[in-house]
């Protein structure tokens, strides 16, 4: 019986050595196409040089500008500081409103998972104010809060508030019941039990809130400022494309609306992306 074994092991060898794995290194041209960015940037590419060719055929600058004239444009206002000022100021009115709806959302998000009668107020609350437009209530913030910075922080926070907590309860609610059941073993009660159990289980929808919170607040906050820059003398991006529009200077325009732009692609593509990989990332999970 063992001479046959010792016959056959040769074979099996001979029949798993054909089936080796080859590795063949990829050619330059594959590599290129395996990374995301040097796709993103040949789509971003391709959109700049319609924008230019589209806008060259129009010929009409007051209705559309080259891309060219636009980083002209752009450029200028950069290096004399306009716009690092106009984004500067926009950016401390959206962190005061987020940091705000962030805590809010902590609020009502532990006082949903621990008590009933919190867990249906939250429900009810995000069913009512959750499809209502923060741009309609600029008229109220008017009212409240006068001409200042306190209207637009108000209307920030309901766009992120609602956003945020819809995610984050969801994410709670789906954590495993094991899960729980663990905590609770641990004597894990309160806030301990949230922060130790729920929210790292619950770190992929609580980012996905935080993302879609953040470009609601980006949004709104550029709406908002058409309104209450102008009323109040003061502002920032926003202002900054309501004031070149009055002056008929377009290319200014589409200068502040590519700074919009830009810094959402900065926010999401590398600090919610640094976060994502130093959490969820590293801790297996999707968001």
């Amino acid at each position: 019986m063992h001479d046959r074994i010792k016959l056959r092991r040769p074979l099996v060898t001979e029949f798993a050595a054909g089936f080796e794995v080859v590795e063949k290194p990829l050619s330059f041209r594959q590599k290129l196409f395996d990374n995301s960015v040097f796709r993103k940037s040949i789509i971003l590419a391709a959109l700049l040089v319609t924008w230019q060719a589209y806008a060259l055929y129009l010929a009409k600058p007051l209705l559309f500008p080259t891309f060219t004239s636009t980083l002209d444009a752009l450029a200028r206002d950069v290096l004399n500081g306009v716009l690092p000022e106009r984004a500067l100021f926009s950016l401390k009115l959206l962190l005061k409103g987020y940091v705000i709806a962030v805590i809010l959302t902590a609020y009502f998000s532990v006082l949903a998972i621990t008590t009933r009668i919190g867990r249906d107020a939250l429900e009810l609350l995000v069913s009512m104010f959750n499809p209502l437009p923060a741009i309609a209530l600029l008229p109220l913030a008017l009212i409240w809060f006068g001409l200042g910075e306190g209207g637009i922080v108000f209307v920030i926070v309901h766009s992120v508030l609602w956003a945020v907590a819809l995610n984050t309860h969801s994410g709670f609610m789906a954590v495993s019941p094991t899960l729980r059941l663990v905590g609770r073993n641990y004597g894990l009660r309160g806030p301990r039990y949230v922060w130790n159990i729920l929210i790292p289980a619950a770190a992929g929808p609580i980012l996905t809130g935080l993302r879609l919170g953040w470009a609601f607040a980006w949004r709104t906050l550029i709406a908002a400022e058409l309104v209450f820059g102008v009323a109040s003398g003061s502002g920032g991006l926003g202002w900054y494309i309501y004031e070149s529009k009055n002056e008929l200077e377009i290319a200014n325009v589409f200068a502040g609306l590519l700074s919009v732009t830009l810094i959402g692609l900065f926010v999401e593509n590398v600090i919610f992306r640094v976060f994502e990989n130093r959490t969820i990332a590293r801790w297996g999970m999707h968001a």
